[in-house]
């Protein structure tokens, strides 16, 4: 068995390889590559992304990637493309095709359709002067002088390369279509970004008997025990029509015992925080994350427009939600 030195330094030279293909790569990228953006950005249809073996897999991700980032994308299987499926390229489509010999036999058969349709051809290849690149309307050159594998056969440096380009053209794309976080969100809804972005305070926030509760003129006994019980780490001061007055939380609770006050004569009118900070329903739950953050404060009372309480959430509830 080789020596731990020997499998370090095997993936030292496959990385230094891949690193100086993807060097050799960014040095190449021209107009040609601004053309291909603009072809995919112009496209009324969907961008078909194809390619065999090691090179399909590649394709896959690629069209995944421009698919979540808003660009219209799918797979296709050239193989299969014989069989029925050819039936997926339509008019206003482009077909992004990965070959790195471009004479991979599957996809060259694909162009009488493509050209009878009217169909952009963008190629990704090792070969420039192939079949495919001769009829496609942008190549983009993914060549790379050797590939990791040590016999220079099995696809490592060049599917590298293939998909780093893949990756340049969704992100380029995305920029162009002015793609925000909110967009990435709503293709990602069961995703972290997703709960993040769309979830709203309305959605993980306690409601009706579980919001710790009491009148101004609540003894502070008896407000630490509406804490206590509701666990939430405050308890909301409110008067008439439920509108905020204050809140009383674990830190006026250390202030409070530090001046020695009577917790069965005092009321909470007189040891609570006026006003307090708090959150609309509507907002996002990230933001009840940051308010929490830079105010320091681990609870929050949610309030409507007219400051009625109508909500709570703490940290925990956050957590819960995968918000944080």
């Amino acid at each position: 068995m080789a020596a731990a030195h020997d499998w370090v330094q095997s993936a030292r030279r496959t990385l230094e390889i891949e690193r100086t293909a993807l060097d050799a790569l960014r040095a190449r990228l021209d107009a040609t590559f601004a053309r291909a953006c603009e072809l995919m950005l112009d496209c009324t249809g969907r961008v078909v992304v194809s390619g065999m073996g090691k090179s399909g897999h590649v394709a896959g991700k690629i069209a995944a990637t421009l698919a979540s980032t808003g660009t219209p994308a799918f797979f296709l299987h050239p193989a299969e493309a014989g069989h029925g499926d050819l039936g997926m390229i339509t008019r206003g489509d482009l077909l992004l095709a990965l070959s790195n010999s471009g004479e991979t036999t599957e996809i060259v058969a694909l162009l009488p359709q493509v050209k009878r349709l009217g169909v952009p051809l963008i190629l990704v290849t090792g070969n420039s002067g192939s079949t495919l690149a001769q009829r496609a309307d942008v190549v983009l050159d993914a060549g790379v002088p050797l590939e990791a594998c040590p016999h220079n056969l099995a696809p490592t440096a060049s599917t590298t390369a293939a998909l780093a380009l893949g990756d340049a053209l969704a992100v380029a794309l995305l920029g162009a279509r002015g793609f925000s976080p909110e967009d990435f969100a709503r293709a990602h809804p069961g995703g972290a970004l997703g709960r993040q972005l769309l979830l709203l305070v309305s959605d993980v926030m306690r409601t009706g008997a579980a919001l710790p509760r009491v009148p101004p003129g609540t003894l502070l006994r008896d407000g630490l025990l509406e804490m206590s019980r509701k666990g939430l780490g405050l308890t909301i001061v409110v008067g008439a029509e439920d509108r905020i007055e204050g809140v009383f939380t674990d830190g006026d609770l250390r202030r409070a015992l530090e001046t020695q006050v009577d917790i069965h004569r005092k009321t909470m009118a007189e040891v609570m925080t006026r006003g307090g900070h708090r959150i609309a329903p509507d907002a996002l739950a990230t933001q009840a994350a940051r308010l929490m953050e830079t105010r320091r404060v681990t609870a929050l009372p949610v309030a409507d427009a007219a400051g009625r309480l109508v909500g709570a959430l703490n940290v925990h509830d956050l957590m819960r939600a995968g918000v944080v």
